[in-house]
Parts: structure tokens; C-alpha cells; sequence
């Protein structure tokens, strides 16, 4: 029932796209983010789904969406020179056969946030993707926070919709962006249009974020656990009652504590003594074994270069040696073809120099955009921008907190990462046309004489 449930979902998805062709868009970005082919047993792990999505969703732009007014911003023209700075490294990759794997699935994250901005030429559309975006990672998460509230959670144990730790289903991934889905599922209920405001929606969509919240929890992963803090400061950073919330986040945390699982106690604490845990020990000297790699490698070693690493450390333990003294015990451990476990040392050893830079432009370029919409908007009242000003802040602060998760996890070239900066310059290019034709008396109308706003469906 399920895999007939699965085709029936991807099929109706695909089959609307044939009457409204951005729905192939949206319907790539289902697929990809869930991944239901994976989750799939029969019929539909045997078609190429998201690739023919991927055909379809550029094929329909081509041949039958509006490109008047069309532009190609600085961010594309990064994202395009990232695309084939990778297609070149990975023709000199130190692994070549592995190092082709992954540029499999890279070039169609790459190329796909390039193409996103050029199909986001209304509002609807962009709120269309980001509810989608939204709704596609509660298909993951809610079932995982229903499992961690009856206890079957814990580091390597939560089984989400796969038995698969690869993509969103890895756990630290999984709790990074479901921490950054919270900023967007929030807006979505309060300004979206698709699914008016209502008390079914805000209650849906503050359960949603009560399921985000609990995948740090549910999968021990400590990555989450620094973006719940990452959200909760920039949360802060904007709100006005900052005594009430830091009131009602002190006492959530109280309350919450002592219901915490022990293992996930236990494993949150190796985060102030990484010498304890092998497993924060071995990141940090493949950390170091990276920078001594690019002193001779600046370019890099190509995709999954960190397979040839060979690690040497030392754990540090400490145990109880009588009279309320502590003895330090050392394990020494030797080993090799550790993944790097931090997006930048991932971009530093696969991309090299050049290709840090160019990550760190794009994303840092989104942030500042992001900040400059925010900030003229933040007064807006109309009902043609009031919605453009938190939209840009929930988009900063999912980034933003996906840039601090992916300090301690190799989410560099995660396809729904790729999607939020496509999302972020979809808004900045939506914003640039809009007001470049529109005269300025218009931008100025009050919410008390708001310009009438055409019907408008999801194909723009």
C-alpha cells in the first residue's frame, strides 16, 4: 500500500505539471528532498523519478515560462563557477572512480539552484517552494519526532522513512536542517497565501517545528543541539519582548532536562572535552591532516580526496584513581579514510583554495542580501511587501544556522542547501524586477490604501 501510495503522490505530482509547469519544480524539489524511490520497495525504486522531474521542470521553463525581464545575478554567476571549477577537479580527482559518484549527484544540485531564480517570478511562486521546501522535510522529520517522543530514538538508532544514513536521512544532517526548516514553516504560517492563516494552520505549523526540534534529540546528534542555541540567539537578535522569551526558553530548558534520554546527556557533554569521544577526537585531526594536505594540494585533491588521510591521535580519558584524585588515561588510535565531518574542510581538501573561497562568496553574499531586504522592508505595511521583509530574515537565519551546523558535519554540497540559496536569489531577483517596473508612488501606498492584487495561480 505504501509503494502504491508513493507512485500515486509522484505521479499526480509530475501529471500537474503538464497543466501548470512550475508544479515540475516543485515536484523535483519533493523528490529529491524525500527521496520516495529510496523509500520505495517496488515499481517506483526502478524509475528514474528525479531525473525525469529534473528533464521536465527545465524543459517546461524553456519552452513555455514567461523570461521577460530575466536576469542573472552575481550569485548564479558564482553557483556557475562553482559548477565548473568542480567538473574540472573532478577530472584530476585523486579517486577518480568515487570522485565521479558524487559529481553524479553535485552538478544537478549546482544546476538546479542556478535554475531556480529564473522560475520564481511571482510571490506565489516563491512561497509555493518554500511551503514545499517546508512540508517536503516534515515528511521526514514528523514521523521521527513521533518515534523519539516514545522513546525510540538515540545516536545510530532512529530509523526515519529509510534505513538509509545517507542525505537528509544521516543523522546530523537531518537535525541541522530540520533546525533551519523552523525560521521558514513559521513565516509560511503567518504570511503564506496558499494556506491562509488560520488556528489549523499555526497549530500545524508549530507542531511541525515541535517535531524539528525534537531531531537533536531523537538522533543524539550534537550538531543540532549548537543550531537549537545558532536559532535561539538570532530569534533574539529581532524580537522585541527578548525578557519574555529568554524567560520562557530558561524555564522550557529547566522543564525539559530531567526528561532528556541519558545516552543523549551523556553525549551532548563530549562537546566541551572533544579528547573524550573518538569520534569528536577524529574530526579534529582530520581537520588537521587537511590544512597539512592543501600545503601541497591548494586546488584540492578532487571530490572524496579525504580517502587516502591516514590519522594518528590520542583519546584522553578520565578516570577515578582514589583519594578524590583523577588519573588521565591516553589510548592512542590509528586510522584512515576519515570523512572530514566539516563542510569547510570538506570544500578545503575536494575544492581546494579557489573552491573555499568561491563557497564562502556565495553563501556570505546571501547573507549580506538577505540583511540589506530585511532591513528596507522591515517597516513595509503594504500587503504587496509586509511579507518580503520576515521571508528574508527566516531565509538569513536558516542559512546562517546552516553554516555554523556544517562546521561539524560534510554538508557542503547538500542538495537542500543548494535550494535555499536558489530560494534566497529567486526573492533578491523578484524584488529587483518588481520594483525597477513599478513607479515609486506606488512602493510608498500605505496598508490603508493597498493596490489591488490580480488572481494568481502557481504557473506565474
Amino acid at each position: 500500500m505504501l509503494d502504491l501510495f508513493l507512485l500515486s503522490c509522484v505521479l499526480a505530482f509530475i501529471g500537474a505539471g503538464f497543466r501548470k509547469p512550475f508544479i515540475f519544480v516543485l515536484a523535483y524539489t519533493y523528490i529529491d528532498i524525500v527521496s520516495p524511490q529510496k523509500v520505495s520497495w517496488g515499481i517506483l525504486s526502478h524509475i528514474p523519478v528525479s531525473l525525469i522531474a529534473f528533464l521536465c521542470a527545465f524543459g517546461a521553463w524553456f519552452v513555455a515560462d514567461d523570461k521577460s525581464g530575466t536576469r542573472f545575478s552575481l550569485r548564479q554567476f558564482l553557483l556557475l563557477l562553482l559548477l565548473v571549477y568542480c567538473g574540472l577537479t573532478t577530472q584530476t580527482a585523486d579517486f577518480p572512480l568515487e570522485a565521479g559518484e558524487k559529481w553524479a549527484w553535485v552538478w544537478k544540485a549546482l544546476l538546479f539552484a542556478l535554475f531556480l531564480p529564473l522560475t520564481l517570478r511571482t510571490r506565489l511562486r516563491i512561497e509555493a517552494l518554500t511551503l514545499i521546501m517546508v512540508l517536503s522535510v516534515g515528511v521526514i522529520v514528523i514521523g521521527g519526532g513521533i518515534k523519539t517522543l516514545t522513546g525510540g530514538g538515540g545516536y545510530g538508532e532512529l530509523r526515519l522513512l529509510v534505513d538509509n544514513n545517507t542525505g537528509l536521512y544521516e543523522s546530523s544532517i537531518i537535525s541541522a536542517v530540520a533546525i533551519a526548516v523552523i525560521p521558514l514553516a513559521l513565516w509560511a504560517s503567518r504570511f503564506g497565501t496558499i494556506f491562509p492563516p488560520e488556528w489549523r494552520v499555526t497549530a500545524f505549523a508549530w507542531a511541525l517545528c515541535f517535531a524539528c526540534a525534537l531531531m537533536p534529540i531523537g538522533t543524539g546528534a550534537r550538531t543540532g543541539l549548537v543550531c537549537v542555541a545558532v536559532l535561539a540567539v538570532l530569534v533574539l537578535r529581532t524580537a522585541k519582548r527578548r525578557v519574555l522569551i529568554v524567560s520562557l526558553m530558561a524555564a522550557g530548558a529547566l522543564v525539559s532536562i530531567p526528561l532528556l534520554p541519558a545516552d543523549f546527556v551523556a553525549r551532548m557533554s563530549t562537546i566541551n572535552n572533544h579528547q573524550s569521544d573518538q569520534s569528536a577526537s577524529t574530526r579534529v585531526a582530520v581537520w588537521r591532516w587537511t590544512l597539512e594536505f592543501v600545503e601541497n594540494r591548494p586546488f584540492g585533491g578532487g571530490f572524496d580526496a579525504y580517502r587516502q588521510n591516514r590519522i594518528e591521535y590520542n583519546t584522553v580519558e578520565a578516570k577515578s584513581a582514589g583519594d578524590n584524585n583523577t588519573a588521565l588515561e591516553y589510548k592512542p588510535v590509528v586510522d584512515q579514510a576519515r570523512a572530514y565531518h566539516s563542510s569547510y574542510f570538506e570544500m578545503l581538501g575536494e575544492q581546494g583554495y579557489p573552491g573555499l573561497v568561491i563557497w564562502l562568496a556565495l553563501h556570505l553574499l546571501g547573507v549580506w542580501q538577505m540583511e540589506v531586504l530585511r532591513r528596507r522592508y522591515r517597516k513595509e505595511t503594504s500587503e504587496e511587501f509586509r511579507w518580503v521583509s520576515p521571508l528574508a530574515e527566516a531565509l538569513q537565519q536558516a542559512q546562517i544556522i546552516y553554516l555554523v551546523g556544517s562546521t561539524f558535519v560534510g554538508i557542503a554540497f547538500q542538495p537542500f542547501c543548494y535550494m535555499l540559496v536558489g530560494l534566497q536569489c529567486g526573492l533578491w531577483g523578484y524584488i529587483k524586477r518588481v520594483t525597477t517596473a513599478t513607479p515609486e508612488p506606488f512602493l510608498k501606498k500605505s496598508a490603508a490604501q493597498p493596490a489591488a492584487v490580480p488572481r494568481r495561480t502557481v504557473a506565474g
